[in-house]
């Protein structure tokens, strides 16, 4: 098997990768990671990869018991760190999201719940793989396009995306990112840039039909962002009357090491900019002449509750240029 499995015209066969032999399975995957790390590989032809990601979404889908599965997911992720060829792994990760997209909703609710693991750990090893180029902005944007592209899970315009996706996503990404930032590699990482990771969000909060999906971005990913950035001053006033304010501490590495839109040239910038910048991220994005009227609606109206907020003291004075 393993001349079959590793050979070098071509990847390890779906047939190895979904046997119902748990050991040809392990093999094939430890088979599949060097396959692809091989510094010398370009990235497979579409085709091949949709036929290559069939297998390993099945050999996932064979799986059982949480440790193993467990450790699996890990594998199959840690497969995009492995790979030396930041076009290459970038190549792998999209057969992953338009693979998932394609196969969700065959999956029953016995196993929904470790293929959103797998997509925990895919998320946070995307944001090792970012890392590790110092948040190269061509690597982020084809990050983001794979996200965003017809396929992708947060398309605002296919409708063959299931929903559930975008949700887990939105409810994950903050966290796994934060995670990702507080795992110290050989050099401390450069500031996360949260203006280019978050503007599939911003996209998807501007163009989505369905309410519940702009509510779900803005329940898990706006209103933490803009209460961990909230810089309160000592007092012995309750916390606005608008909305609890949580703890910075939510998202501590997050807190500590973002930046606008430069990781180089800005390095970690104070929570009360960060908070300015999402808000004018935010402002902007209910400009855009393409953002449906009732989205935009929503947008102006949580930019102007937390401009507001501001004026109360918690933008220690900064301003946005609406303008």
């Amino acid at each position: 098997m393993a001349s079959e499995t590793a050979s070098t015209s071509g990847p390890p066969m779906g047939k190895y990768l979904a046997s119902t032999d748990k050991k040809t399975r392990d093999k094939a995957i430890k088979n599949l990671a060097a396959f692809l790390s091989d510094s010398s590989r370009e990235p497979l032809p579409k085709s091949e990869m949709t036929k290559l990601w069939k297998g390993v979404f099945y050999c996932f889908w064979m799986s059982d018991k949480p440790l193993v599965q467990q450790a699996l997911a890990s594998e199959i992720a840690d497969i995009i760190l492995a790979i030396s060829n930041i076009t290459v792994s970038l190549a792998f990760l999209r057969g992953f999201w338009e693979s998932t997209v394609k196969e969700w909703n065959t999956i029953d609710r016995l196993r929904i719940d470790k293929y959103y693991m797998l997509i925990r750990r895919f998320v946070n090893a995307s944001f090792r793989l970012l890392i590790r180029t110092g948040w190269d902005p061509e690597a982020c944007r084809e990050y983001n396009s794979i996200l965003t592209d017809r396929g992708g899970p947060l398309c605002p315009d296919d409708p063959r995306v299931p929903t559930s996706l975008a949700y887990h996503l939105s409810d994950i990404y903050l966290e796994e990112l934060d995670k990702a930032l507080g795992v110290p590699p050989v050099e401390s990482p450069l500031p996360a840039p949260l203006s280019a990771l978050l503007s599939p969000f911003f996209i998807l909060a501007a163009r989505t039909p369905t309410i519940v999906t702009y509510q779900r971005i803005q329940s898990a990913l706006f209103d933490p962002l803009l209460t961990a950035f909230a810089v309160q001053e000592e007092s012995d006033e309750p916390p606005s009357r608008k909305r609890p304010r949580l703890s910075s501490s939510a998202l501590p590495s997050l807190v500590s090491n973002a930046c606008n839109s430069n990781p180089t040239d800005e390095g970690p910038v104070s929570r009360a900019q960060l908070r300015i910048t999402l808000l004018k991220q935010m402002f902007d994005t209910a400009s855009k002449p393409e953002t449906r009227d009732a989205n935009r609606r929503r947008l102006y109206a949580l930019w102007k509750e937390n401009m507001e907020d501001n004026e109360d003291g918690s933008g220690s004075g900064t301003e946005v240029d609406g303008s």
